[in-house]
């Protein structure tokens, strides 16, 4: 933020001797220090590594102001999956719009062959090094795999950041999950569909349903795989498990919204349902006649048909449609829309999310889903409006525009200006994911033979959160989900609390107690593989001080908002243990400990 700020010992100064003061836009210690001479009662305090800085000059000369450092955490706590000290640095550095401008280039990652390559090797290790019988590794990559691949890569990315923040985001609206066998079964599927998730995630809103909707992943989870056209003679109807979701969860929801995210009423005050099952009839339809393009090596068949048996489905091609298993003749869609008759079913599709894609819901659904995850969980109507105007219109006339849907909601005042902080209906809980991938991107981490996989299955049952392993359709947890109590009576929502309860938030402390006081970060089902462990090179000169060291994590962790209440409780805590170096480690994890079980870590202002 710009302020008019007065340089005011230079004023004084030049006061006194008939000089009139300089006034600047920015703020002091932009390079406006010149002939100022300070004094100070000392001149020695290491604030971090080997950087001393309570020199008297630095008071007025920027060295000692830490404004742009903070905000560039705050932001980044916002828009990845975690960061260390050098990337807050870097956002400092560029400048938040330029560091978004120039996250928006970096291409995405290939996590199929990210996937194939963590099943060949961990396969390799456990019959090399771990001994492993052959009956016991798996004949092809699964949904283990996937998760290995995909946590490796984001403990240490500093490269795509924002697009994958983005895509974690997404995997919550547009669900699928490991839950299910056919996609746990499936690893190449599942990254296929990761692969989607981040290619679009800074591409066009319809391009995105487009892929999700043709996807066989999607398709076997919710089951228009292999979805067949009615035949009375058989009691069979096309089956209206994804013409539900793709209308409740993934773009217009159960209610008419006006573009602030508010529900409309009806002249007898009723809210108005957005359709009814008449229309989830119509659209099931239109999802008919979809089926694998292709097989994998099997023994038994070498081109692919519809109904075939799923599992010699090649998971990495999109579906084709089979017109002759298609519904045919008209479909009624949402708005008045009729799909005619003797279209193909390509065709047929391609009308039906056209006209959920342009429905005057989608902006305000989608985008309120999407300031939730990244930013807060109760927007302003007016920020909701904002981010709906933007789906709307990118200003160049295109509809849809993720890309300006996410440089809006993260450019927004709600989300930049720290009068925010203060605000009690600011901010969020970090979701048990979040607070995991930042603390694991934020640390330096060792392991013997490079293998830096995580699997993150028992966190997520304790814990209840990993990533693509929601236990349904509608995610871990409820958007409008509001707990009891003084959130709930103020008329608040606060979703990630729905996973949020005596058992979840005791397992999370137990498992910061597991990666601080065993140095165990990451952890694996590969035969003959040890965890990885957390390094503390940065933080052990920091042990001798304590206040450097609140400092350090206050930046790192709640990007300078630690509570007086905290800084005051870590400071007696910590100050009870020594500060020799033989003690240092035990200093080191005892503040991380304390740092991320609170209150000021956990939630996310």
């Amino acid at each position: 933020m710009s302020r008019k700020i007065i340089l005011l010992g230079f004023y004084i100064f030049g006061s006194l001797i008939g000089l009139n003061a300089q006034e600047y836009n920015d703020y002091i210690g932009a390079g406006h220090s010149d002939g100022v001479k300070v004094y100070s009662s000392s001149d020695l305090h290491e604030r971090y590594p080997g950087k001393f800085i309570a020199e008297g000059r630095n008071t007025i000369n920027g060295n000692g102001l830490e404004g742009a450092l903070v905000e560039a955490s705050r932001f980044l706590s916002q828009s990845t999956l975690g960061y260390d000290m050098k990337v807050i640095h870097q956002v400092a550095d560029m400048g938040i719009e330029a560091w978004l401008e120039d996250q928006f280039t970096k291409p995405a990652p290939d996590f199929i062959a990210k996937t194939v390559e963590a099943y060949e090797v961990s396969n390799y290790f456990a019959l090399t090094v771990g001994g492993a019988d052959s009956n016991e590794i798996a004949d092809r990559p699964n949904w283990v795999h996937f998760e290995y691949a995909w946590w490796e890569y984001n403990a240490f990315n500093d490269q795509d950041m924002l697009r994958q923040r983005v895509a974690e985001a997404l995997s919550e609206i547009l669900v699928v999950s490991y839950n299910n066998g056919r996609v746990a079964s499936r690893g190449r599927g599942m990254a296929t569909y990761y692969n989607i998730l981040l290619k679009n995630a800074f591409g066009n809103f319809l391009d995105l349903l487009r892929d999700v909707t043709y996807s066989p992943t999607m398709g076997n989870y919710l089951s228009h795989f292999n979805n067949p056209k009615t035949d009375t003679s058989e009691n069979q109807h096309p089956d209206e498990n994804y013409a539900r979701e793709i209308m409740q969860l993934f773009t217009i929801g159960l209610y008419e919204l006006h573009p602030d995210g508010s529900r409309k009423v009806d002249a007898d005050g009723n809210f108005i349902p957005t359709y009814d099952n008449n229309d989830i009839s119509e659209f099931a339809k239109i999802f008919t006649g979809l089926g694998a393009t292709d097989v994998i090596e099997n023994m038994y068949r070498d081109t692919a048909s519809f109904g075939m048996y799923w599992g010699f489905t090649d998971f990495t091609k999109p579906m084709k449609m089979y017109e002759e298993w298609h519904e045919p003749g008209e479909k009624h869609l949402l708005r008045g829309l009729t799909v005619p008759d003797g279209q193909t079913g390509e065709e047929d599709i391609e009308m039906a999310l056209k006209n959920l894609f342009n429905h005057p819901n989608v902006g305000p659904f989608i985008g309120k889903r999407l300031i939730q995850h990244l930013v807060k969980s109760n927007p302003t109507p007016e920020y909701v409006n904002d981010i709906t105007a933007v789906f709307n219109d990118n200003g160049q006339g295109i509809r849809g525009d993720l890309k300006s849907v996410i440089r809006a909601i993260l450019l927004h005042p709600e989300a930049r200006d720290c009068e925010w902080i203060s605000d009690p209906k600011a901010g969020k809980m970090r979701a048990p994911l979040m607070r995991y991938t930042h603390f694991a991107r934020s640390m330096t981490k060792d392991h013997p033979y490079g293998n830096y996989w995580n699997l993150g299955y028992d966190y997520n049952i304790q814990v209840g959160q990993n990533m693509m392993g929601s236990p349904t359709v509608f995610n871990f947890y409820n958007p409008s989900f509001s707990p009891n109590g003084p959130i709930s009576d103020a008329g608040l929502v606060a979703p990630e609390f729905q996973i949020h309860n005596t058992r979840s938030s005791i397992a999370y402390a137990n498992y910061v107690y597991g990666w601080v006081h065993w140095d165990y970060i990451f952890s694996n089902w590969v035969p003959g593989d040890p965890d990885s462990k957390l390094e503390y090179p940065e933080l052990y000169p920091l042990a001798r001080q304590t206040e450097p060291f609140i400092n350090y994590m206050d930046l790192l962790y709640t990007y300078g908002n630690l509570s007086d209440y905290s800084r005051n409780l870590f400071r007696e805590i910590l100050e009870k243990r020594k500060s020799d170096s033989e003690y240092k480690e035990d200093r080191v994890r005892l503040g991380l400990y304390l740092m991320l079980i609170s209150p000021d870590y956990v939630i996310q202002k």
